[in-house]
């Protein structure tokens, strides 16, 4: 039989030879403000290098899940990089489904603990575009041809649907008369062609349009002013 100071002496020595050949975790490398940002269902894991790392020192591992699910999945191309995002839009693009993410960091043969973000679903959090817009003058009309803001190519290949298969859309266009300084809304709707009319001559006017979801009650940014000067 061991003696019993051996035995204590062979259970440090593995512990010390345990946690030398792991690295515990430290606080002060772990990754910090991990959130998704998500923009037309474009869903981007980001952080911030945890309080002792500066410079390109470290090193971040990300993993995902559904809501409910018991393992995690790696996200191989995110798996020991470098920067501080990680594309995981087709990982999450069953868009009412709930997901998390998160990142541990290693650096100088350390590793922190894994923070995690706050669940995440992208119907309710992704944030839409403004509308694309195209002018065209006709007759002494503006003819304004508006378009909802492109989903990701997946979406587009796979499904072949658009943003607006998955919410109401409604459309807000306003016209500004640069000689009066005046701004005026002169449509809201759903169509996407929208004719403003009787507009006088030897005038220069801007329009900008905006998309409203009714149902998150959320507007979208206004899009870049489009101008013209009528004949």
């Amino acid at each position: 039989m061991m003696p019993k100071h051996c035995f204590l002496g062979f259970l440090i020595s593995f512990f010390l030879t345990g946690v030398a050949g792991t690295q515990p975790a430290h606080e002060s490398l772990k990754p910090q403000r991990v959130q998704f940002q998500s923009r037309n269902f474009h869903n981007i894991l980001q952080w911030q290098p945890g309080r002792a790392l500066t410079g390109n020192s470290s090193v971040y591992f990300v993993q995902y899940k559904i809501y409910g699910q018991r393992q995690w999945k790696n996200k191989e191309d995110c798996w020991g990089t470098q920067e501080l995002f990680c594309d995981l839009t087709s990982e999450t693009s069953d868009i009412q489904e709930p997901y998390y993410g998160r990142v541990r960091a290693a650096s100088a043969g350390s590793y922190s603990d894994w923070s995690m973000t706050p669940r995440f679903t992208p119907w309710w959090e992704t944030k839409i575009d403004p509308p694309v817009m195209n002018i065209t003058q006709v007759n002494g009309s503006l003819l304004v041809i508006l378009h909802a803001p492109n989903l990701p190519q997946r979406y587009q290949k796979e499904k072949n649907i658009s943003i607006e298969d998955y919410y109401e859309l409604v459309y807000r266009v306003f016209i500004i008369n640069n000689s009066l300084e005046k701004e005026q809304k002169v449509y809201e709707g759903a169509h996407r062609v929208v004719e403003i009319e009787a507009l006088p001559p030897h005038s220069s006017y801007c329009v900008v349009a905006e998309i409203y979801q009714p149902m998150l009650d959320r507007r979208s940014q206004r899009s870049e002013e489009r101008c013209v000067e009528m004949p």
